[in-house]
């Protein structure tokens, strides 16, 4: 997939929640989306899907169909947690899954540094960055993982404070050079 040569690249930067779902063996819980927040590169809008307010197969259809508009995806930590999961998920419901895409992974593609976390918010602390996220005591998530309707509106404002304050991230990061080359993933 050469990339470099394409301009006006549609970008995708997107976020998940989830919940513990069952047990595996030994203490190993699987997880199940609870929402899927997106929102393009160059646009304000965010798109939210959450369980318990919308059928859970919708939500995985609608994100693969953007999904599949993207050239590249970004999120956090994205290859190793949310498309993996994203793609379980899709299998559940008997879809094929999500195609290889091209992705910036503001966590695996960060400069190699030491002494300083690599979390989403700790780095956009260390940037003084405006974009808040918000935050979910243990009882807060209880209630979302519960999916009351209180528990909902909280994951509807976490996944959507994740894409907004990760877009101001990522720009922050490339100005910076901190970011390597975008990365295929492939399922």
């Amino acid at each position: 997939m050469n990339l470099t040569k394409r301009r006006n690249l549609k970008i995708l930067d997107f976020d998940i929640e989830n919940r513990p779902l069952s047990y595996l063996g030994m203490d190993y819980t699987t997880g199940e989306i609870t929402a899927i927040a997106w929102s393009w590169v160059g646009e304000d809008d965010v798109q939210v899907r959450a369980l318990g307010q919308d059928d859970p197969e919708d939500i995985l259809i609608d994100f693969e169909q953007v999904y599949n508009e993207a050239d590249i995806v970004t999120g956090h930590y994205i290859r190793k947690h949310d498309l993996p999961l994203i793609n379980g998920s899709l299998l559940e419901v008997h879809s094929s899954g999500l195609s290889e895409k091209a992705t910036i992974d503001t966590k695996l593609d960060l400069m190699q540094m030491k002494y300083l976390s690599a979390s989403q918010e700790s780095l956009a602390g260390m940037f003084g960055l405006s974009e808040g996220k918000e935050h979910m005591t243990q009882p807060a998530w209880r209630e979302a993982n519960r999916l009351t309707p209180e528990g909902i509106e909280k994951t509807i404002q976490r996944v959507t404070s994740d894409v907004k304050q990760h877009k101001a991230l990522r720009v922050k990061l490339t100005e910076c050079g901190a970011l390597g080359p975008p990365v295929v993933w492939r399922p």
